[in-house]
């Protein structure tokens, strides 16, 4: 292997060549060290008395072990519907796959798709609803779709004049910000507004900065309230114990997903279909990767990339464990390593690529070959100017 191969690979691989960090590195935490919002019962079991309620769930949606629909129900709650996002209500959906309404098994109560044939609860979904209920884990980054539907919620509530309570939950990513911020013509579901990739924000401060910037509909007449979190700060790597969707399995996938998922708008698999999603990258070229994969039809990726093609690429399954080693931010080098590479082969690309990047920028300074510095160079203003905007809303230390 020449100087040059080498050099590539340990580009690959991760390596960097640049001086440490002297920033304090995040805490790795468990989950239930943390106060959800959903726990504390005696805060807004009051504001739900006598109330016909509706509420945005799924199965991350937990008070210890106990579902919180189920909790609810039990302390006489008058739950009128389910609003389920993505993924649906017991979260075994594909990524993309509609979700059909229905009724919950257990309790009989409706439950209403907002990954379906709407997006937007309608009038009709909250006929005589007298408040909102939102209980989703996020996982702190702008393309996954929770967000998005918090975006929708809170426009539908502002827009019908129903107060929405936001129970909030602990961000994994919450302890860096980072990526392009999106440029407005690449909005979309899986981008909705103008902050980075990773904007370090749980999703109740996330709801105050939707509203607080205006960016929805009739937001002066909002009524939102935010339950906060106890014993949560922003210096924390937070070890999910519930997977918030079928390809984020576990803690360290979460971890990675803010790096990998970039990888979604190109030829390259990044493990759907295996035992370890967003746990590895490759490609049935990838000569230069020594770990070896056939994606499947697994449960939440019935028809995975390259299905049942031998695939060979790089295996990140402990790369999470290292986080004190990490720098805390998305790692650049997996992309680039990789354009490099493939590139050569054919097109890179898919057109899906600018909407998760937020901007066409991304692809052009990859094209071009632009190093790493520049690319994050160019980044710094927009994150300059959104920290400022952040400051504004963050609960937490």
């Amino acid at each position: 292997m020449t100087i040059k191969h080498l050099t590539l690979l340990l580009v690959i691989l991760g390596f960097s060549f640049a001086s440490c960090s002297q920033a304090q590195k995040p805490k790795l935490v468990e989950y239930e060290d943390i106060i959800s919002g959903a726990k504390r019962l005696e805060t807004y079991l009051p504001l739900l008395k006598k109330k016909n309620v509706a509420i945005v769930a799924n199965q991350t949606s937990v008070i210890g072990n106990t579902h919180l629909v189920d909790t609810l129900v039990s302390h006489g709650v008058e739950i009128k519907a389910i609003l389920c996002p993505e993924h649906g209500f017991r979260g075994k959906a594909d990524a993309g796959e509609k979700v059909r309404d229905g009724r919950d098994a257990k309790t009989g109560i409706p439950i209403i798709s907002l990954y379906g044939s709407h997006k937007k609860p309608t009038s009709d979904d909250l006929i005589n609803v007298d408040i909102v209920i939102f209980d989703l884990q996020d996982v702190g980054t702008r393309f996954y779709t929770y967000i998005s539907t918090l975006t929708y919620v809170m426009e539908a509530c502002a827009e019908q004049n129903i107060p929405i309570i936001v129970l909030d939950r602990p961000n994994p990513n919450g302890y860096f910000v980072d990526g392009p911020i999106l440029d407005s013509t690449y909005t979309s579901f899986v981008g909705l507004h103008p902050v980075p990739i990773v904007y370090g924000m749980t999703i109740g401060e996330y709801a105050q900065l939707v509203a607080g910037e205006n960016w929805i509909n009739n937001s002066e007449d909002l009524d939102l309230k935010i339950i906060e979190l106890e014993d949560y700060n922003h210096n924390m790597i937070v070890k999910l114990q519930i997977a918030p969707s079928p390809n984020l399995p576990n803690w360290e996938s979460v971890y990675l997903y803010p790096s990998l998922c970039l990888f979604e708008g190109t030829i390259m698999s990044i493990g759907r279909g295996t035992d370890t999603p967003f746990q590895l990258y490759g490609h049935p070229d990838f000569m230069i990767g020594s770990y070896a994969f056939t994606p499947d039809s697994t449960f939440g990726a019935t028809n995975p990339k390259y299905k049942g093609e031998h695939c060979t690429g790089i295996n990140l399954t402990g790369y999470a464990h290292n986080y004190s080693k990490n720098e805390d931010k998305i790692n650049l080098s997996w992309l680039i390593g990789s354009y490099k590479i493939m590139s050569r082969k054919g097109e890179f690309f898919t057109n899906y690529f600018e909407k998760l990047a937020g901007t066409d920028d991304l692809r052009h300074q990859l094209e071009s070959e632009a190093t790493e510095d520049e690319i994050r160079k160019s980044w710094q203003p927009g994150l300059d100017k959104f920290n400022q905007i952040r400051s504004k809303y963050l609960l937490y230390d």
